[in-house]
Formats: C-alpha cells, structure tokens, sequence
C-alpha cells in the first residue's frame, strides 16, 4: 500500500514514518509513505495557501486551489492504471476512524492520499471537487491534521500482511487484558511493595487467559 500525504510539515511526517516498524516495512518495500509539500502548488512566489474566510470568523482557511493541484499531482504519478486511491482529509468534524475502517482501507485501497488539515480548516469545494472523506481520529480539535494522518498511516498499516512480526502480529488476540507487567515479580517504591498477580506466575495457561478477559 501507498501513502501520500499533502501537508505544510513533511518533515513531522518523514520523521515518524521512517522511524520503527513503519521504517522497516518501507526499507521492505510493503508499504511506501511519501509527504507532498502543499506550498509548491501555492500558485504565488510567497507559497501562500491559505486566505481569511468568506462570512468572516477567526483565523485562515487553506485555499482549495493548492489542495486539488497537490492531490492532482500525486494521481498523476500514479503509474498503476488499476489503482485504487482513496483521498482523505483530516478534520475534527469529520467520520470516526477506527480499526474497522483501517481494514477497510487494506482491503479496498492500493493508494491512500491524507490531506492534512490546519488553520481552520480546508476551502469545502476541495473535498467536493476530490470527492474526499473528511476523517477524524477523535472528539477534540488539533493544531493541524499531521499526528491525525500519521495515526492512520500507523492504524491501517498495521494491517497489511508482513508489516508486523510474528510476534507482534497477534497482538491485538493475545493481549485481551489493559493490565500487563513484567520483571521484577515485585517492585519497591516509596516503602510499599507493588506485585505481579500470582495468576500471571502460576504458569496455569487457561486461568491466565480467563484473567486477562476479566481485566479488561
């Protein structure tokens, strides 16, 4: 899978994308992650994208303009005549993303396109003009969509076969319980003494697992 990201911050996206597991799966060719900068498609000297709103109100609004040329740009490049993008714009308003949703990207999507968000939000006739789905990580407001795209990108490609190890792949089945520990059997702090539930070191497999359930 492909991810595109149109953004005024390429570096916070580079740097976390190339980072850990998702540096791997890309030095592995499973996935790709690659930041467009929106201020090369200004259309100005100054690289400005954004304008006040129409109707008045605070802050700026990013023009639509910039957005379509950028999107427009990485479809082009986009060899695979067969390819499925998917353009997402990250809003605080926007449908619930989920993990649900992440497979559903896997399954249906060979290219994701992520435009981030910032200011007070993205020109409406963009997303028409795209036919984009606005998308939000959760009930609160950010000051830009980057940490919004990069919990996708990390969400959805989770799911994608090989991007996870053995190990780390069942995870999510594995581990049913909020709690978890791990060495030392007992740990000291301030004169009291904090122990592993005896259950975890009975080593009694199915009482571990019903546990877990029951820790959630």
């Amino acid at each position: 899978m492909r991810f595109h990201v149109v953004t005024l911050f390429p570096e916070v996206i580079d740097a976390y994308t190339q980072a850990s597991i998702l540096g791997r799966a890309q030095k592995n060719k499973i996935i790709s992650v690659k930041s467009v900068q929106l201020r090369d498609f200004a259309g100005n000297r100054w690289g400005k994208v954004d304008e006040r709103p129409f109707g008045g109100g605070p802050g700026m609004v990013l023009r639509a303009e910039p957005v379509v040329k950028a999107v427009g740009k990485i479809r082009s490049k986009i060899r695979n005549k067969k390819a499925k993008v998917k353009v997402l714009i990250t809003a605080a308003g926007g449908a619930p993303f989920t993990n649900a949703y992440a497979q559903k990207l896997v399954k249906n999507y060979s290219d994701v396109v992520i435009v981030c968000g910032r200011y007070e939000g993205i020109d409406e006739r963009a997303r028409k003009i795209l036919k984009a789905e606005n998308i939000s990580v959760g009930p609160y407001v950010l000051t830009g969509g980057e940490v919004p795209a990069l919990a996708i990108i990390d969400a959805t490609a989770r799911h994608i076969e090989g991007v996870l190890g053995k190990f780390e792949s069942v995870e999510e089945n594995r581990v049913s319980s909020h709690e978890i520990y791990t060495r030392p059997e007992t740990l000291e702090h301030a004169g009291k003494k904090y122990r592993v539930p005896k259950v975890l070191l009975s080593g009694h497999h199915k009482k571990m697992e019903e546990w877990k359930k029951g820790a959630k």
